[in-house]
């Protein structure tokens, strides 16, 4: 059994005059955030606010680097040569690191995003890249991916410490695979739904995917999206249920292993 959970969000998704989710309403809640780097969402001013923010709250503060795909919102894969993904990453990431270091706090962590997060979990090439670029940067950040990733094998080849990811606001199909986002029923926007997940994920180590079946999950961290209806809601639901069924939620310290 878990006996506490970090609880992390997209944020910082917004464009311009373009907002995107509800983050002054959210953040609360939460104990980590991904903040977005520019490429897939995300603008200088957005990145520096949603800092500034999230610092103010006492979040950890992750960077969210996704592919270059501003009108696909990052959720379209693309073709990258490993030398120009591990580019792309590293431009994003050390972007975050230099404006947190900036508002006077210290970068966490490194999530990717959407197409991206879920290719650097199957494909040994990519997954190197990406952890290349963040050793590379700051060998003492941490990298957040789904159990059993290649990303997450790939971190722990390089001595780079790592969180697994569950998520509270996503289906999952049988075998542990999140529900496509082309397919009907693949949010949970039902806060109570959601929250029931985040607890058997952090207090039994399990998941009941859509076809009711069972399977193992423990995580370190529990995602919430940012741009999924209700979010602010979903998060507190999911908060008050962690604590209800006695489970610490809190950042990890950078002093753990």
């Amino acid at each position: 059994m878990a006996g506490r959970i970090d609880l992390n969000a997209d944020v910082g998704e917004s464009l311009g005059p373009w907002q995107m989710g509800a983050d002054a309403v959210l953040m609360p809640h939460l104990t980590s955030v991904n903040v977005a780097c520019g490429f897939h969402a995300g603008d200088p001013l957005t990145i520096r606010r949603t800092v500034r923010l999230a610092l103010d709250l006492g979040l950890a503060v992750g960077a969210h680097p996704g592919y270059p795909d501003l009108v696909g919102f990052g959720r379209r894969s693309l073709s990258m040569a490993p030398a120009e993904l591990e580019a792309a990453v590293l431009y994003q990431v050390a972007a975050l690191h230099g404006i947190v270091r900036a508002e006077g706090g210290r970068l966490a962590h490194v999530k990717a995003h959407g197409a991206l997060y879920h290719h650097v979990a199957v494909d040994p090439a990519a997954a190197t890249a990406f952890v290349t670029a963040v050793a590379r940067l700051d060998p003492d950040l941490r990298l957040v991916g789904p159990p059993g990733s290649l990303l997450l094998a790939a971190a722990r080849e390089r001595g780079l410490r790592y969180l697994v990811e569950g998520f509270a606001d996503r289906v999952y199909d049988a075998g542990g695979r999140l529900r496509s986002r082309d397919l009907p029923g693949a949010l949970n926007e039902d806060p109570e739904v959601a929250a029931a997940q985040a607890v058997a994920i952090a207090r039994d180590g399990r998941v009941t995917a859509a076809d009711g079946s069972g399977f193992p999950l423990r995580a370190d961290t529990i995602c919430i999206h940012g741009d999924t209806p209700g979010a602010p809601g979903i998060a507190a639901a999911v908060r008050r249920a962690l604590v209800a069924a006695g489970i610490t939620v809190t950042a990890p310290s950078r002093d753990d292993p």
